[in-house]
């Protein structure tokens, strides 16, 4: 199985060569055209400082504290700004849109939530056009100047205009235009999630045998462009709903991460969680729906059975409720405490006389896995607010209702009308609306991408960068269906580098599984993630004194790479 539909993804490797990953990150005669320049940050790199003096011979002269007081601080300029150069001139690719926005005079693609709407649930133009004015213009006043339609407020638009000091700058990042709104991809990500609607409440264990999955996979292959990885094209128990990186196919759909227990300095946490009731849906019904569309606040959700993780609903909770790099941190905390699991090319694995510690040490990856995640979310925000602004599914599901039931034309393909699975809601609920695993539905800000996909593939590139991918994961352990105990399980070989991309994939797709999130915004998700992960790791390589043969990882294509001062091989 590939990560990328080559009619629907990116090549990886394209991209690489892009960026300038084997040597160089200038890509001659790379930059944005002028129509879309504004989509792509620009920076001519600054010429870099002169070289600082050598140090004075003679005893107590060590090369970093040589008798010149300015020697360390032009050595850490010199590095800073070579650092920032490169990352100034990284090409990805010439950022686009799908053109929703400017095709439909309604903005029925483009994301809203917060803002007054009429009836049908459509923005009023007036209040959408002075949220584009704000996005504009990034001044605070027009941000403050936005009518919205109740009490919640948008989430940090302005982030997408932020600056960081290390990594590759949010403007640089780069993902595939979102899928159109009136498109087959997104007819075939709704059908999706319907059935995910459906089926949150079955355990995975039941996964292979269980009847109403049985019919997801028989509808979701009817479909003309079946997301998600399959076999032979198709669909099937081993594969539906899964994730599409290296080792999502193999053992449990949880990852190890998300069940063993995580040492946590003098105490351990035990991954037992509170979690909603079965069938504990919300906005299933029109006049529930448009109040949250308007920014109404909703209430809390009751939560009163503690489990393991054992289904989607308890897997849609956990991150409904996780701080920005929590489940990378317990990741990190986990591994730290298995034997050899530091990557082979550690040097500190055969020093005689050194243990790592503050470099290449467990402070090192803790803090580089933190910085990833915020990192990531400023190209996160800055795709979601300046770029894409896609509706959510919820929005398209409510425009399928009103087309079903003859109120209006949306321009929406047949197929997804004619699912399964959509007729299924209807019968059980009386609309065609996404049934949303929280009271709220989504968070008040754009669908593309996933802001807990783009810290997933951040966080998990930081561990696979520090920690040995191919070492076998100790002591695997499985959930019953009940969520109550935990039992060995000795099923497939499972490696810490494919429970980590597991673990990247069941954060951004657990997101799918409460409604507020399509397929894509997870997948490409990762990738601007990734993209950021990458320049951080670039960044920090060269500042090791030790003899550092370099970050090696696998990103989520299954390309090998070494990250070695500064450089991609």
């Amino acid at each position: 199985m590939e990560f990328k539909d080559s009619a629907h993804r990116w090549s990886r490797r394209k991209l690489l060569a892009s960026a300038g990953f084997a040597g160089s990150a200038v890509l001659s005669g790379c930059e944005p055209s002028s129509d879309t320049a504004s989509l792509i940050s620009t920076v001519a790199p600054p010429p870099p400082p002169p070289p600082p003096p050598p140090p004075a011979s003679g005893s107590g002269n060590h090369p970093i504290f040589g008798a010149d007081p300015m020697t360390r601080q032009n050595q850490a300029l010199t590095q800073r700004t070579l650092a920032a150069s490169f990352q100034a001139s990284t090409f990805y690719g010439t950022q686009e849109t799908n053109g929703d926005e400017g095709r439909f005079a309604d903005y029925r693609a483009s994301y809203s939530k917060a803002l007054p709407h009429n009836e049908l649930g459509e923005v009023d133009i007036g209040a959408y056009q002075a949220y584009l004015s704000a996005l504009d213009s990034g001044r605070n006043r027009d941000f403050e100047a936005i009518p919205l339609g109740g009490s919640r407020k948008l989430i940090s638009p302005q982030a997408a205009f932020k600056l960081e000091m290390v990594g590759l700058d949010s403007h640089r990042t780069f993902m595939r235009p979102a899928p159109a709104f009136d498109g087959l991809e997104t007819s075939a990500e709704m059908g999706e999630l319907y059935w995910k609607a459906l089926c949150r409440d079955i355990p995975f264990t039941d996964y292979e045998t269980n009847s109403l999955l049985q019919s997801a996979i028989t509808d979701l292959n009817q479909f003309s462009q079946t997301v998600g990885p399959k076999e032979f094209d198709l669909v099937t128990a081993s594969t539906v709903f899964r994730g599409e990186t290296p080792g999502d196919l193999v053992g449990p759909y949880l990852s190890q991460f998300l069940w063993q227990d995580i040492p946590y300095g003098h105490s351990t946490i035990t991954q037992s969680y509170l979690t909603p009731a079965a069938g504990d849906d919300h906005m299933i019904d029109t006049a529930s729906w448009l109040g949250v569309q308007n920014g109404v606040a909703a209430p809390a959700l009751e939560k009163n059975d503690r489990r393991y993780i054992n289904d989607a609903r308890a897997l849609g909770e956990y991150v409904h409720l996780d701080y920005s790099y929590q489940a990378y941190i317990h990741a990190a905390l986990i591994m730290l405490a298995i034997p050899d699991s530091f990557d082979i090319g550690n040097l500190y694995r055969t020093s005689a006389t050194q243990a790592a510690f503050t470099s290449l040490g467990g402070p090192d990856v803790l803090d580089l896995v933190c910085k990833a995640g915020n990192l990531s979310l400023t190209g996160a925000w800055y795709q979601k607010w300046l770029v894409h602004r896609r509706a959510r599914p919820e929005v398209y599901a409510a425009r399928l209702h009103y087309q079903l039931s003859g109120q209006k034309d949306y321009l929406l393909p047949g197929e997804i009308g004619e699912s399964d699975g959509v007729a299924r809601i209807f019968s059980s609920n009386g609309t065609y609306l996404l049934p949303q695993a929280f009271p709220e539905g989504s968070p008040t800000h754009p669908s593309y991408p996933a802001g807990h996909a783009t810290i997933a593939g951040a966080c998990s590139t930081v561990l696979k960068a520090f920690f040995n991918e191919n070492l076998e994961y100790p002591n695997p352990v499985i959930s019953n269906s009940s969520g109550s105990e935990l039992s060995p399980y000795s099923g497939q070989t499972l490696t810490l580098g494919g429970e980590i991309n597991k673990l990247a994939n069941n954060i951004a797709l657990g997101r799918d599984w409460a409604g507020v999130h399509y397929r894509s915004d997870g997948v490409d998700g990762l990738l601007v993630g990734e993209q950021q992960a990458i320049g951080l790791l670039q960044d920090y390589s060269r500042t090791y004194n030790e003899d550092f043969d370099g970050f090696n990882l696998t990103l989520f294509d299954g390309t090998a790479v070494q990250i070695i001062n500064g450089t991609i091989l």
